[in-house]
């Protein structure tokens, strides 16, 4: 019996990953893949059966992956302040990294109806809000509907990396230009929050 190459298994998913999150290349085709990986488009389908299964996979690690960052930032013991600090720089860090993961995570969630709820994620996002209605109550932020703040904060981080490829185009900006730009919008979206 044969064993299975978990090294090359690895290598296409991670493949994948660089294409989708970090190049765009949402519709990538299984030959694309394959090409980029440096493999027969055979040993994809091996380890896959089929695009839509390797997408799927894909998925489901990058989604579990962004809602494990979020938890570790959200679920910490530090004052409310510090952890928005920590959540910009974390999540920007992250998606400077992988610019299109979100929007991948987004369209296949809305293309295959794949939203899972679970009983668990709620509670963890029901905890965050309520430190945010209590910020609020302290005067500390701007009062609002809490998942209001929650959206305006997700916006004001993800929109202009999701948008970066026409934001260089609109202000004549090299890739290095624009990391430097994303570097300075960690300070202006915390003191946005807490001015």
């Amino acid at each position: 019996m044969s064993t299975r190459d978990t090294g090359t298994e690895q290598l296409i998913k991670d493949t994948a990953k660089h294409l989708f999150f970090a190049e765009g290349k949402l519709h990538a085709t299984t030959q694309e893949i394959a090409d980029a990986a440096g493999v027969n488009r055979t040993l994809v389908n091996y380890y896959f059966r089929s695009r839509d299964a390797l997408f799927d996979q894909v998925f489901h690690e990058a989604q579990e992956s962004l809602l494990n960052m979020l938890d570790e930032v959200i679920e910490s013991s530090m004052p409310f302040k510090q952890k928005i600090e920590n959540l910009i720089s974390v999540f920007l860090k992250e998606t400077m990294h992988f610019p299109y993961r979100e929007l991948f995570i987004i369209t296949h969630m809305n293309s295959n109806d794949v939203i899972e709820s679970k009983k668990a994620r709620g509670k963890k996002v029901n905890a965050f809000l309520e430190q945010i209605q209590s910020e609020m109550d302290k005067g500390n932020i701007r009062s609002m509907n809490p998942r209001h703040f929650t959206m305006n904060l997700f916006s004001l981080m993800a929109y202009p990396l999701v948008t970066a490829p026409l934001n260089k185009i609109l202000f004549g900006m090299n890739d290095a230009d624009y990391n430097i730009l994303m570097e300075e919008r960690k300070n202006l979206i915390f003191e946005t929050i807490f001015p």
